[in-house]
């Protein structure tokens, strides 16, 4: 009995103190009031798309892996695009450029795709590259990082790491410094995204101009709020991961451990549980309705309150990285808007960059 007792208390200790790490539920606000304003009329074809996207992923294990892999890169390979696409394959570097038709090759975005760490690719999310290159005139570059299940959770962060230290010294057109650099990225890409800017600061490199994270995953620990109370407004994570309400927190955090093969608290998985002092302007955007809301408020909360310069913004009733249904969706392109003005706030103008 003794014994039984030891294990089960060190069960728990371990679980709390080594997985979970700090308790971030100070960071947590009172529950927003849903805005009274009704979603755009395009919606309705959202919420439809996403119906087919679920009826089409069906299977077990790998096989419900390439199904979702396969649908995601339908949606991008479905669309028409104004930009052009230049593929690059090297032993150490895979992805593509986007380049609109009147571009800057000394202004980079490295872009980082969602896809829960399992799926997306460039070619499936074109739709927002397109947009941003259009908007920014920047050369972007989305990188294809390593997946899982084929890779571990680490492969996919050295990937980032490699492809920032590249870009600040290669373009397009081949090897030339970076004038302006913007990390960018969404879901599991903003999960990417803040952890490569917390990184990168770690190490000594020149920081990024500025950072833009939509609907970003912060904490593998899983124990936010909206990641149960959002489960039946969250028409794009709800029907793909609700089941996690069901299962007790203690065994979602060994669960991490086992499929990602590093501690939930680990802030290469978890930037929300880093020190978030001293980064760049970042531009956080998410939906009241998404599952992933309090890892945005947490993780923008924390980073004010270390006085970086970390703003989020926040739509109503809006399906999970909205930004994707572009031109469509009206809240879409005001999200894209928003990007313009932060960007133009945050970065130097061509005369101080020539100064």
């Amino acid at each position: 009995m003794f014994w039984l007792a030891f294990t089960v208390v060190a069960f728990v200790m371990f679980s709390y103190l080594v997985l979970r790490g700090e308790n971030l539920s100070y960071l947590d606000q009172p529950v927003p009031d849903h805005s009274p304003r009704a979603p755009s009329e395009a919606m309705q074809g959202v919420l439809a798309s996403l119906r087919e996207f679920g009826e089409g992923a069906h299977g077990r294990g790998r096989q419900r892996v390439q199904a979702v892999r396969g649908f995601m890169d339908k949606m991008g390979a479905q669309r028409s695009y104004e930009s052009e696409f230049l593929a690059l394959s090297t032993p150490d570097l895979r992805g593509e450029w986007v380049l609109a038709p009147k571009h800057d090759t000394g202004r980079r975005i490295l872009y980082l795709h969602g896809g829960a760490f399992i799926a997306g690719s460039p070619l499936s999310h074109r739709p927002i590259t397109d947009r941003l290159a259009r908007l920014t005139g920047a050369a972007v570059f989305v990188l294809d990082y390593r997946l899982m299940p084929e890779h571990k959770r680490i492969d996919g962060i050295e990937d980032c790491r490699r492809a920032y230290r590249w870009i600040l010294e290669n373009g397009p057109d081949g090897r030339s410094p970076a004038q302006t650099l913007v990390v960018a990225g969404d879901s599991a890409g903003g999960n990417l995204t803040l952890s490569l800017l917390s990184w990168v600061r770690d190490q000594g490199l020149r920081q990024a101009d500025a950072g833009i994270a939509l609907s970003p995953a912060t904490d593998a620990v899983l124990d936010a709020p909206s990641l149960r109370h959002n489960i039946a407004s969250d028409a794009m994570l709800g029907p793909a991961f609700g089941f996690l309400a069901k299962v007790p927190g203690i065994f979602l955090l060994w669960y991490t451990w086992a499929t990602s093969r590093m501690l939930p608290a680990d802030p290469r998985i978890s930037p929300l549980r880093g020190s978030l002092a001293d980064l760049p302007p970042i531009l956080v955007q998410a939906s009241d309705s998404e599952m992933l809301l309090d890892d945005a408020r947490r993780y923008v909360a924390k980073a004010q309150a270390a006085e970086s310069p970390v703003v989020l913004q926040t739509w109503p009733d809006m399906v999970h990285v909205w930004q994707m249904f572009t031109p469509e969706l009206e809240e879409a392109e005001e999200a894209y808007h928003n990007i313009a003005e932060f960007l133009d706030a945050v970065l130097p103008s061509s005369a101080e960059q020539a100064a």
